[in-house]
């Protein structure tokens, strides 16, 4: 079997597999016809890289071009605590906890055109800078800032693919951010923290003279306002925005001054599609669940889940069922076949007893 084939066999695996994902279990389910070393040198190998995600998902993302396309880019932390820290799964701040957890943290660039979502792009933070901190603890670095991979990945996306905004959450909605998406002749919508300050006019820019949006009745309408970085001026609006039973205000800042406020929130709502996709790599796709030792072995199992999304999203769309109800409607058919086997079991030590 050749290395191709052994992705695709390692790619099915992570779809049906209920439980962790190992070498011996593949090859076990294989009746040994591919073995366990097989597989341990395709996750050590070169095939799962970071440009693997790109070659899986240019097909489909070319025959979902559309011009009403958004790229959205999100990071999320997937704790590994019992895993043994390394450069990739090591301590990062989760601003969601709002404390220290031990885990990969990653970045990804999601394509959403037609009701599909294509991860076409992932970061990974990696902290190979060791140092110490005030206290004189042990601590790691990253040699790139999440913003720079931010900014990265905008620059891939605007070279090969067409859409119509890149939309982010507060966290990359800062000035060099906007300014960068801008250059890149690329709207943008993001979420912005609400003490950002502004100047209703030119004028009131010219003369340093700034307010916080906060002070501002924005709900329900769009405002063109100066921000000092920007030689430019953005739209910004207001929402309220529900996270279980606490409601607060959402700002929105783009740089599409034709944009109402109704389009500007209904578009930025596809955002919520990268959350969806976060929580079906981890509930449906075996993300976390790997017994992998070396950075390059987790990252190779990482990558290879994230390419089984695209997979779950077609047969979304084929089936006409939502990935958790495809993982489901495959565990059923797993156990009526399971439940057939166990009955011959019975049966067979019934006769020999007999």
């Amino acid at each position: 079997m050749d290395v191709n084939n052994l992705s695709e066999l390692y790619e099915e695996m992570l779809l049906i597999s209920p439980a962790l994902v190992t070498a011996r279990g593949i090859s076990k389910v294989m009746d040994n016809e591919v073995s366990h070393d097989k597989i341990t040198r395709l996750l050590s190998g070169r095939i799962f890289s970071e440009k693997y995600i790109w070659q899986k998902a240019k097909p489909l993302c070319h025959e979902i071009e559309t011009e009403v396309a958004v790229f959205i880019i999100d990071d999320r932390i997937q704790e590994k605590p019992y895993t043994k820290e390394n450069d990739l799964i090591c301590w990062h701040f989760d601003h969601s906890k709002h404390r220290h957890v031990k885990g990969v943290n990653f970045l990804t660039g999601l394509y959403h055109s037609w009701d599909i979502s294509v991860p076409v792009l992932v970061e990974f933070v990696t902290k190979p800078i060791k140092s110490k901190n005030e206290k004189g603890r042990p601590i790691r670095k990253s040699a790139v800032s999440k913003n720079g991979l931010f900014r990265k990945m905008v620059g891939h996306a605007s070279d090969n693919l067409q859409f119509s905004y890149v939309l982010s959450d507060s966290w990359y909605g800062n000035s060099k951010n906007m300014q960068f998406v801008h250059q890149q002749n690329q709207k943008f919508i993001f979420a912005i923290k609400g003490n950002r300050k502004i100047a209703l006019r030119r004028e009131e820019k010219e003369k340093g003279h700034y307010v916080s949006i906060k002070i501002l009745e924005l709900e329900g309408r769009s405002l063109v306002v100066y921000v000092k970085q920007f030689s430019f001026p953005i739209a910004i609006t207001s929402q309220d925005f529900k996270n279980g039973d606490d409601t607060f205000m959402l700002y929105l800042a783009s740089n599409d001054l034709d944009l109402t406020s109704e389009q500007m929130t209904t578009i930025y709502q596809k955002r919520w599609k990268v959350e969806e996709y976060h929580k079906s790599i981890k509930s449906n796709i075996c993300f976390a669940k790997s017994p992998t030792k070396t950075v390059k072995t987790q990252k190779s199992h990482f990558i290879a889940s994230i390419a089984v999304f695209n997979r779950l999203e077609l047969l979304k769309i084929r089936k006409e069922k939502n990935h958790f109800a495809l993982k489901s409607y495959l565990q059923i058919v797993a156990m009526k076949k399971i439940r057939i086997e166990l009955y011959k079991l019975l049966t067979a030590n019934l006769k020999k007893v007999a």
